[in-house]
This record gives structure tokens, sequence and C-alpha cells, in this order.
């Protein structure tokens, strides 16, 4: 299950809306070891896409050193999808790479007659998609 704070989970979502029609992407980062999401980084789209994300290999690296030097892990790695539903496509699955990772996928189109938008998270491992539970809590 992802426990997650209102706050974050508003920040994600407000980053796919203000993306939105391109695919947003970034990441929430806590410290190693804890799985515990507590900071925002939105990431830019460097492909600028509709239908697809990819974070720019600078950025990222620059990211990963900073979360090294505060001793953080990715706990959620999250994306966007514009005019599907929030589930993971074969290239999410691809570029899944954090096995500890929770991923997070917002959809900005209406693929369920039951609003704006889904907010769903998965543990991608081996290619294998498993669905979790959402908890949204205050405060930890």
């Amino acid at each position: 299950m992802l426990t997650l704070t209102q706050a974050l989970y508003d920040q994600i979502v407000e980053h796919a809306r203000k993306d939105h029609p391109d695919e947003a992407c970034g990441i929430v980062a806590g410290p190693a070891g804890t799985g515990r999401p507590e900071r925002f980084i939105p990431m830019l789209n460097a492909a600028r896409s509709p239908t697809f994300y990819e974070f720019d290999s600078k950025d990222l690296l620059k990211l990963y050193r900073d979360l090294d030097d505060r001793d953080e892990e990715p706990v959620i790695v999250y994306h966007s999808h514009t005019a599907t539903e929030a589930y993971p496509s074969r290239t999410d699955v691809t570029y899944a790479n954090e096995p500890g990772a929770h991923y997070v996928l917002v959809s900005t189109a209406d693929a369920d007659g039951l609003g704006e938008f889904q907010f769903r998270s998965y543990r991608i491992v081996d290619g294998v998609i498993t669905e979790e539970e959402v908890q949204v809590v205050e405060a930890y």
C-alpha cells in the first residue's frame, strides 16, 4: 500500500493538470530505507509529448546526485496519461527500473466517467504490474 500526505497527492495532481496536454513526470523522494514519501520533485518531460514521458538525462544525473547527498531515494515515480486510463503502458513497464518504488499514474482524461482524473499506484518488478491501494493522510 502507498501512504502519502494530502499535500503530496495534491502536488502530483496539480502538476499533471498543469502540464496537460503533455504528460507530466517527477518523483517524490524520502529518507533512504523508510519507504516514506516526503519531498516532491517535479521534473521536466524532455519529450514534451502527450503520449510519452522522458526524464532529461542531465536532470536525472543531477537528481540522483542530490538524492545521494541527502541520503534519500525515489519512493514514488509518477507521470500522467493524458488520453488513457492510469495504467502502465508497455513503455512504462520497460522504464520501471526502481524495484522499491511506487509507480503512480495520474490520468487527466476522463477515462472512467468518475471525474477529471484517476490516481493509481503500482509496483512494477521484473515486468510484473501489481496495483496497490492508495491511502491519503493529513500527516505521517
